[in-house]
């Protein structure tokens, strides 16, 4: 299927800017976990700083990435001007935000616990409102197909990222968190420049009526996106407010620092997004959409189910990634990957409702996962700590999915291959426990040559059962 073959060409494109640039990114992990004493609670801090910002960031964007490909995909609109009028709003809400913050940013650090470091707040403000302002211009590349450019500008930033982060923790020694947050300022601020020759060529329009519908179309995804971002984000906010430990944020630190290794999901997921999204809004009045639909689910959970086990056959190796003092969280892991996949098949869920422009069914959706998500924090935090917040999550994500495909199915019915999907998530359990058997029992090296040979099992069910193999072999030969 041609657009099948798109999807892989464009997931392999954004896969190269987010899990290669994460996975450069993640160089920052140890960094900063061997850096940063655990007892210091500095990267804990940043964890949390890091929370309020990306929550702050859904709010200014206002769910305008997805309306810029709904409208923008639409007939007789002017992809220019659904650009221009998006930039508005995002630019408008950035700057009241902005505006809010720098007028009571006494009071607001003293109410986050951050009253001897305002200046931590203030930095991280003028990222959010840069990324927020920027993240139009990508969607605008992901929209033209400017896959190759889009990956260029992530991949500067991590790189420019790192050597800056190089240069003040290994070389000049500085370890506080506040050159975490001012690399981040400088680097997002550069990246901006590089959108300027590209909004030089826009023709630029703002549509009051345009606005008035696309309005309409983004506030349920901006609770939608509220509520998924909580789901990522609230255990982060909320552990050093219920927390009972006396070193909540060095805990926190601790959390945050193994669920770097399981966001290997996230990368997945954000890949194949990139490159889904606007495919699925441009082929959506096409006959076999739905059966693409259906495919592109199956294929999503496979390879996630694939990822899935690497990451646990390997954590002998991928533990050192993190310092020591912070490893005591890796059974996090498996957790927090089981709700990353699972929040995955909740965002291909997702285009029923998107597609019939009915997106406050995703709103209610995700609120009813966030409340799942806070009440397990909220009761559990106070006596089982950071497991909570790992439990939180899976909870949560599991409640919007399960209620996303039981309404899906009566409001836009799409036939899932259940059978087949149901069979790799039995796989995927067993090798699970075998994996973790392997690694209790066994010697490292007979641990590590079982649980390679798994994953080649694993590996070799999906290339006999879903990959034309022999037809890509037969086209070979025929070349």
């Amino acid at each position: 299927m041609p657009k099948l073959s798109t999807l892989a060409k464009d997931t392999a494109i954004y896969g190269m800017s987010s899990i290669v640039g994460r996975f450069l990114n993640y160089l920052l992990v140890p960094l900063y976990t061997y850096c940063m004493p655990k007892d210091s609670g500095d990267y804990g801090t940043s964890v949390n700083m890091y929370a309020y910002t990306a929550l702050a960031l859904v709010i200014l964007t206002f769910g305008m990435e997805t309306s810029l490909f709904r409208f923008a995909n639409k007939e007789g609109e002017t992809p220019d001007t659904v650009f221009s009028t998006s930039l508005a709003v995002v630019g408008t809400l950035s700057a009241v935000f902005l505006a809010m913050i720098f007028g009571f940013i006494s009071p607001l650090s003293e109410a986050l616990g951050y009253a001897a470091h305002p200046e931590y707040i203030l930095m991280m403000a003028v990222v959010t409102v840069l990324d927020a302002l920027q993240a139009i211009p990508f969607c605008y590349l992901r929209f033209k197909k400017r896959a190759v450019k889009f990956a260029s500008l992530k991949l500067l930033f991590i790189a420019f990222n790192i050597l800056l982060n190089i240069v003040f923790f290994v070389i000049l020694k500085r370890t506080e968190v506040f050159y975490v947050f001012a690399v981040n300022l400088v680097c997002t601020a550069g990246i901006t420049l590089f959108f300027i020759p590209d909004l030089l060529h826009i023709k630029w329009k703002f549509d009051a009526s345009l606005l008035r519908r696309m309005l309409g179309y983004s506030w349920p995804l901006l609770i939608l996106g509220v509520a998924g971002i909580l789901n990522q984000t609230a255990d982060k906010i909320i552990f050093p407010l219920v927390c009972d430990e006396a070193d909540a944020t060095a805990q926190l630190g601790v959390y945050g620092a193994c669920v770097k290794i399981a966001m290997i999901m996230a990368m997945i997921t954000q890949a194949f997004r990139f490159a889904y999204e606007p495919i699925v809004f441009a082929s959506c009045k096409e006959r076999d959409s739905k059966e693409y639909y259906a495919k592109g689910m199956k294929f999503f959970i496979i390879f996630t189910l694939l990822a899935f086990i690497c990451v646990m056959a390997y954590m002998n190796i991928l533990q050192y990634m993190i310092g020591p003092e912070y490893r005591e969280g890796l059974r996090t892991v498996p957790i927090v990957m089981a709700a990353e996949i699972m929040m995955g098949v909740y965002f291909n869920l997702s285009f029923w409702y998107k597609l019939i422009d009915k997106t406050i069914w995703g709103a209610w959706f995700s609120v009813a996962g966030c409340l799942v998500l806070v009440a397990v924090n909220v009761i559990f935090i106070p006596t089982c700590g950071y497991m909570a917040c790992a439990w939180g999550g899976f909870a949560g994500y599991a409640t919007a999915m399960t209620l996303s495909y039981i309404v899906g199915q009566k409001k836009n019915p799409i036939r899932y291959p259940l059978g087949s999907i149901a069979v790799y998530v039995a796989m995927t359990a067993l090798f699970f426990f075998i994996i973790q058997w392997s690694n209790s029992h066994l010697a490292p090296v007979t641990a590590m040559l079982l649980n390679t040979g798994v994953v080649m099992m694993f590996a070799a069910h999906i290339a006999y059962h879903d990959l034309p193999l022999k037809s890509i072999i037969a086209r070979l030969r025929k070349r």
